[in-house]
């Protein structure tokens, strides 16, 4: 355990070798899995658990404390902050899990917790240490139905779970996060690929932060802020709502007749003063791809066609994209095809969750003719005229 002030320790687990996040997200830097312990004078209590392949880990880290445990407070239900929580109480048989109902019905299914072991809380309630106050404030949908934060209020401590987060590691003993550049284009990763889907909630529970004002935020994952203006302006330019002069190009190319129209896009839209990214989603990452559609004002699907039907990961970016549901305000489709098909159609299908104006969509058979290409110089001229209409920053 690593003191953060008197009778608050860290005692989180760093996994430097874990690549992929939810079988979904690359994890270029690792991961940490934070758990907090806190000592009052009459009472103890641990906030959040561990993920099932650092249990053991995670105990040591408890340095001898793990069996002194009266409270273990449960934010979230997820396994990589809960996995560790059956080990933690068949330590402490006479500890309580303190939880909301939500989080509460989670457990009991993962786990078959006994619901006698839970005390349940609402918004606003709190529990005694002694000397220090746990107060619990409701965060739904951020980014699970259960989230809670808790708010250690003498010591002005705020505990968001994955709230504010970045899947990072840090050098050995270093459990701070370090205000540079490579630490937050870590938490964008982190909001785009798991925040993003619940931009409103977050931009609530920033106003919520904001009215408590503590003096640290402790997250789940990723260092803590002593800091949390650093933070916390951070989620304000990513959840804006007025996007910036962006475009984001995903696309599949089999015999590169979509990809030369995805290149003279991008010359075209430089040449507009619009900023433009493309994505081959064979070879790229998609954490790349799904921080640039974080502030991006349009975005544009290219693709080949495979038995009539768009190539399969022309699909996952389209899945992907609709999924993260990023604060585009456009939408096109550019694309080649052999002998016939369904382009375009299937892709709209799929983005459903998009609340986005559709421009012009450009498909052609084969390669790319003179008034293909003319059509595609136009859809640049007017995307740059519709960003300038929205105020795109």
């Amino acid at each position: 355990m690593k003191l953060i002030k008197d009778g608050v320790y860290y005692c989180g687990v760093e996994d430097f070798g874990r690549r992929i996040f939810d079988q979904l997200i690359p994890l270029p830097n690792g991961t940490t899995y934070n758990s907090y312990y806190i000592e009052g004078s009459q009472k103890r209590a641990l906030i959040d658990t561990s993920y099932s392949k650092t249990i053991k880990e995670f105990i040591e880290k408890l340095n001898g404390k793990g069996e002194f445990i009266d409270y273990v407070i449960a934010n979230h239900a997820e396994g990589d902050h809960s996995e560790a929580l059956v080990k933690v109480l068949q330590m402490n048989p006479n500890a309580k899990v303190v939880t909301n109902k939500k989080c509460m019905e989670l457990l009991i299914d993962q786990y078959g917790i006994p619901q006698d072991k839970f005390q349940t809380v609402n918004d606003g309630d709190e529990i005694s240490l002694g000397d220090k106050t746990l107060r619990f404030h409701l965060a739904p949908w951020v980014h699970w139905p259960d989230t809670m934060f808790t708010h250690l209020v003498e010591d002005n401590i705020l505990f968001t779970c994955d709230f504010l987060g970045a899947h990072i590691t840090f050098e050995q003993g270093q459990f701070y996060a370090q205000e540079t550049q490579e630490y937050l284009l870590s938490a964008k990763r982190y909001y785009a690929e798991i925040m993003m889907p619940f931009r409103p909630h977050c931009k609530k529970y920033i106003e919520k932060v904001e009215q408590i004002n503590p003096s640290m935020i402790c997250p789940s994952h990723g260092g803590i802020y002593k800091n949390p203006d650093f933070i916390l302006n951070a989620y304000r330019e990513w959840t804006c709502d007025t996007p910036k002069n962006k475009v984001v190009i995903p696309y599949v190319s089999m015999y590169q007749n979509t990809e030369r129209m995805v290149d003279r896009l991008v010359e075209k839209l430089r040449e507009e003063n619009v900023e433009a990214h493309k994505f081959d989603l064979i070879k790229d990452d998609i954490g790349d791809l799904a921080v640039e559609l974080v502030d991006a004002a349009t975005v544009v699907f290219g693709a080949s066609m495979v038995l009539a039907m768009p190539h399969p990961y022309a699909f996952f970016g389209v899945y992907l994209t609709n999924a993260l549901r990023p604060n585009v305000k456009f939408m096109s489709i550019i694309g080649s095809y052999g002998w016939g098909g369904n382009l375009t159609g299937k892709i709209e299908e799929n983005t459903n969750l998009l609340q986005v104006e559709k421009l012009d969509y450009i498909t052609f058979k084969g390669r790319a003719k003179e008034e293909d290409i003319e059509r595609l110089d136009a859809l640049a001229h007017t995307i740059a005229k519709k960003h300038k209409e929205i105020g795109a920053r």
